[in-house]
Order: C-alpha cells, then sequence, then structure tokens
C-alpha cells in the first residue's frame, strides 16, 4: 500500500525503477555494495537527467571531502592499536573484577568490554572481532553453550556503533548537516541504555539457564580484587578519558579528539613495549582496509541520494506515508520498521546514505526533533548487525569459531528483543535522546 502511494505521489518511471532493480540484482550477485550503489547512481543519472554525468567525479570528491570524515579513520586506527598493545585485555581484567561476584558474571563482564571498545573504536566489527578472541574460549569453559557465548559477544559489540564516539554518527551528521559533537552528547544515554539492555538479557537467560553461578566472594574480597585490576591496568581508560573529556567539554573536535586518542596509544604502546615499529605496516593495512569500505559507500551513496531528492523520492514519501495514516505513532512505528527490516539487508553506511534523506522530512513532518531521529535511526540500524541475513557480527563471530551462523542467530533472538524495545523507547520518548543537549536542541 505504501509503495503503491509512494508511485502515485511521485510518479516513478523507469529512471527510478531501473536503478533499483539493478542494485537489487548486484547486491544479489554479491558485487561490493559500493560498486552497486555506484552502477545504480550512474543509471538513475542518465536516465532521469538528474545530474549531467560531467559532475559526477566532482560529487563523489566533495562527498568525501569534509574534515568531520577524518576521523572515521582515527578512531579505526585507535581500535586496532589498542588490540595490538594488550590495552584492551586491561579493560578485560577491569570488568571481569567488576562483576565477579554477580551470577553470570562473566558474561557480564564481556558485554561491558564491548562497551568499553566501543567507547574508543566506533566500529562494531572490530569490536566483535577483538572482545571475541579474548572471551568467547572462556565464556565456554564457564559453562556457556558456544553459539549463546558467540550470540553474546556480537550483541554486545552492536554498542560500536551506539556509544559515542561512533562512526554511524559521524556519517548521519555529515548527510544531515548536524554537529558529530551534538550526536554523539545525544547518543550517551541511549547507547549506556542498550548495553544495559544486553547485560540484563544475559542475566535472565543465566537464571533460566543456570550457566553461570556467582562468585562466592565478601565485599572486601571484591573491593581488594577491583582495586587490584584497576592499579594495574588505570592506564588504559586514559585513551576514552581522552576521547570523551575532549569531545564532551568542547575543547576538541571528534577528529582532534581521534588523532590525540592515536598518538597517546602509541606512546603508552612504546612505553609499555608491547609495540614495534614492525607492527606498523600490518597495522596500518588492517585499518586502511577497513576505512576503504566505508569511504566508497558514502562516496558513490551521496550522487544516488542527491538523484532521488531531484526526482522527489523524499517529499513522495512523506505524502505516500501521511495517506497511510496521519497518526505519529503509526509513522514513528512505520519508520522503525523500514529502518530494521533496511538493517537486516544493507550494511549501515548505505542505510544511512540513502534512507536518512528520504526520512527525515517524514520525522519533520510530525515534529519529531532532529536529534531524536537520528539517534532512533541509528539504533534501529544497530539491531541489524545481529539479524539474519546480513547480520555482520554473526559473520565475524562465526568466522572466528567455526560456529553455524544460524544456530548463532537463534540464540540472539532475546537480545535483539530486549534492544527493540528500547529502540521503540528511544523513538517515543524524545527525553532518552534530548535531556544532555542544551535546550537550543530540545
Amino acid at each position: 500500500m505504501l509503495w503503491n502511494q509512494l508511485d502515485q505521489s511521485v510518479e516513478l518511471g523507469w529512471d527510478f525503477y531501473a536503478p533499483v532493480l539493478l542494485f537489487v540484482l548486484l547486491v544479489a550477485l554479491a558485487v561490493p555494495v559500493w560498486a552497486a550503489i555506484g552502477a545504480a547512481a550512474i543509471v538513475m543519472l542518465l536516465w532521469s537527467g538528474a545530474l549531467p554525468l560531467s559532475l559526477v567525479g566532482e560529487s563523489l570528491f566533495h562527498g568525501i571531502d569534509h574534515f568531520a570524515l577524518t576521523a572515521v579513520p582515527l578512531f579505526i586506527l585507535t581500535g586496532d592499536v589498542l588490540v595490538r598493545t594488550g590495552l584492551s585485555r586491561k579493560f578485560l581484567d577491569v570488568a571481569e573484577a567488576l562483576t565477579q561476584f554477580a551470577r553470570g558474571g562473566f558474561g557480564s563482564a564481556t558485554v561491558l568490554v564491548c562497551g568499553m571498545f566501543a567507547a574508543i573504536s566506533g566500529s562494531d566489527a572490530a569490536g566483535a572481532a577483538a572482545v571475541g578472541r579474548m572471551t568467547i574460549a572462556r565464556l565456554v569453559e564457564s559453562g556457556y553453550p558456544r553459539p549463546y557465548a558467540c550470540a553474546l559477544v556480537a550483541a554486545g559489540a552492536c554498542t560500536g556503533i551506539l556509544i559515542p564516539p561512533s562512526i554511524a554518527y559521524i556519517i548521519i551528521g555529515l548527510v544531515l548537516g548536524i554537529s558529530a559533537s551534538t550526536l554523539f552528547m545525544a547518543a550517551l544515554i541511549p547507547g549506556l541504555a542498550i548495553l544495559v539492555s544486553i547485560l540484563v538479557t544475559n542475566i535472565i537467560m543465566n537464571r533460566l539457564n543456570g550457566w553461570e553461578g556467582g562468585g562466592n566472594i565478601t565485599f572486601g574480597e571484591w573491593a581488594t580484587r577491583l582495586w587490584s585490576a584497576l592499579k594495574s591496568g588505570w592506564y588504559a581508560f586514559i585513551v576514552p578519558g581522552i576521547i570523551f573529556y575532549g569531545i564532551f567539554s568542547g575543547r576538541m573536535t571528534p577528529t582532534e579528539a581521534g588523532a590525540t586518542a592515536v598518538v597517546v596509544t602509541i606512546v603508552m604502546g612504546f612505553v609499555l613495549g608491547t609495540l614495534r615499529l614492525s607492527d606498523f605496516p600490518e597495522m596500518l593495512v588492517s585499518s586502511a582496509k577497513v576505512n576503504g569500505v566505508i569511504l566508497p559507500i558514502i562516496a558513490f551513496s551521496l550522487p544516488l541520494a542527491q538523484a532521488l531528492a531531484i526526482l522527489g523520492v523524499p517529499q513522495g514519501f512523506v505524502t505516500a506515508a501521511t495517506a497511510v495514516s496521519d497518526e505519529p505513532w503509526v509513522l514513528i512505528l512505520m519508520m522503525v520498521g523500514i529502518l530494521i527490516a533496511a538493517g537486516c539487508v544493507m550494511e549501515t553506511t548505505p542505510n544511512i546514505v540513502i534512507l536518512a534523506p528520504i526520512l527525515k522530512p517524514l520525522a519533520d513532518s510530525i515534529g519529531m526533533n532532529e536529534i531524536q531521529f537520528c539517534i532512533m535511526m541509528i539504533t534501529a540500524l544497530g539491531v541489524g548487525f545481529i539479524t539474519p541475513p546480513l547480520g555482520l557480527n554473526l559473520f565475524v563471530v562465526a568466522g572466528l569459531t567455526g560456529e553455524s551462523i544460524l544456530r548463532i542467530a537463534w540464540r540472539a533472538v532475546p537480545f535483539v528483543f530486549f534492544m527493540l524495545v528500547v529502540t521503540l523507547m528511544i523513538a517515543y520518548l524524545p527525553a532518552i535522546s534530548t535531556t544532555l543537549l542544551p535546550d537550543i536542541y530540545k
């Protein structure tokens, strides 16, 4: 029904349908997403005449010629250096000391260390790989079934794009013209809410199945072990401290905070003797590969978004959606449903660049705060990291362990449910996203 309304509102023709069909076909043939988007954009521009092809190259260049995007490779590199210097293990030691008394203690520690890693790297797949290598084997030893241990790491790593600093918020800020620092501040409570939902889910599942008992220790023993872990690994928290203080105090832009974090992490690696010059080529290549996936998608998605705007698709979508229902709660539910479905079949970056300009006018039409819209969008897309058929985090942990993706996905269902609950709370309760913001943004 919505599609028919959209067709009538915009009078869609083959200048729209042909590129869409081409994109779907190329993705189905496992062509890289950036190439599929690029091909669809060029066909749409040729067929519709929305933008002269002579300007496509200039559009691609200007699409990625933004100072804010410099933060993306810096945060990716910081996460890579963090793993190679062994500082990520200090996070695990502290998280384990914090939760040693609780039922499901090491499972909870795993989720906490995912959140700590997210507060530095801004990447979910990197977090899933780094934390998975450290924890999955120990989770199995603690009594967790291997598929559930994988699902727990995959769910915890979703916080990589939900807890600031997040690459996803940098990108959506660029697309919609919103300050990344403002989005980081707004995302803090929602990101922590998702983290808590995963912790609670694990505690519930633990109690139902009896996988891991609580540590039989006194408060004094707990405090002693926690103090010991903090004393031996306090310096690891300098890096997230720099990032958070620099960004939230307004003294640094995200790019400056990322650059400072990289330098500090490298210096700490040399001082500790855990980083050598010979590590740099492999480390830089690894980070470049991740960055090389993100930037081409951004570059090719922007001409496509321009063509869609010229064809009137965003405005037509608003007209079509409001024709189905003019109730704000229905339209919000519709947006959440579209985002979750999109997150199941495509990566976050193309979803942001393509869908944000289309859905934003609909959010504006019902009076939704633009910051709340961004938080809702990224959170809904984040659920897609543990839902088939794409489920990027599922593939990462399956690659680490050799476990079946379908078995991991089945074990991830409780996490998906509770994450959806939080997503709907964010969508319907603006205060969750705007509480920490100055009055001008509320």
